[in-house]
């Protein structure tokens, strides 16, 4: 039987990239997968068989709306990936060189973002006694990393988020983890020379398992964090990066 047969998802940012791999892989494990996106995803979310709403994470009433729609179309949403983020656009520039405009756009979307869906969907899980938050952080909070100030700081921010939210909503039987990748060849990565030309022989050369990541890596600690597997399990990090970091 699939691990996540009758529970319904949403993965935000899952138009595409990680995320997309993200709803498939949930999908393909039984789950009823809303996609959550200010990209388009409506044939992504046909072909899993799932639902497409068009959110801005940033904005708490659509938030609300992905949530309420998903809860209409399936029934209340058991499994939350807050996966939207800033990363793969942006270019690697010095801390004094970062546009503080650019800067507040990444907090909004990648820690403001995450907020939103957790005051939406939270209240959702707590009437019900159980449910799955799954922030998705990165590496790059452990060991540090140039010229990219503005999304590790971010990245930083969610893992915080995670270990406090854990508190909160432990005694209402949820569990809030975080999934850790390294520098992971996504096909939005793979579109941004830059991040691939600057970091990928640092990056391997780090690890103790010397390849490169590929989405699959992280689908089997996705849907573990996901199931009743992990029932037990909240405030924590599961870094998915070839061994760079010990969390």
């Amino acid at each position: 039987m699939p691990r996540l047969e009758g529970r319904c998802a949403i993965v935000t940012g899952g138009a595409k990239g990680l995320g997309a791999e993200f709803a498939r892989a949930l999908a393909g494990e039984g789950a009823r997968v809303t996609i959550a996106d200010i990209a388009d995803g409506t044939a992504h979310a046909a072909a899993l068989g799932g639902l497409y709403v068009e959110t801005d994470v940033t904005d708490p009433e659509a938030a609300r709306r992905a949530v309420a729609a998903t809860a209409e179309a399936f029934g209340p949403v058991d499994i939350l990936v807050n996966n939207a983020a800033l990363y793969a656009p942006l270019a690697m520039e010095r801390y004094d060189q970062i546009d503080p405009a650019l800067w507040d756009r990444v907090m909004a979307v990648n820690v403001r973002g995450a907020f939103n869906m957790v005051q939406a969907a939270g209240p959702m899980m707590e009437a019900r006694g159980s449910g799955k938050i799954i922030n998705i952080t990165s590496g790059t909070v452990y060991r540090g990393m140039p010229n990219m100030l503005h999304y590790i700081t971010s990245k930083g921010a969610l893992a915080a988020m995670t270990r406090a939210l854990s508190r909160e909503l432990g005694p209402k039987g949820i569990c809030v983890n975080s999934l850790s990748p390294g520098l992971t060849l996504s096909s939005s990565i793979v579109e941004n020379d830059e991040h691939i030309a600057q970091t990928r022989d640092r990056v391997l050369a780090a690890r103790a398992m010397p390849r490169d990541a590929h989405p699959s890596d992280l689908l089997g600690a996705l849907v573990f964090l996901a199931s009743s597997d992990s029932d037990f399990i909240t405030g924590q990090t599961i870094a998915v990066d070839g061994g760079t970091v010990n969390t």
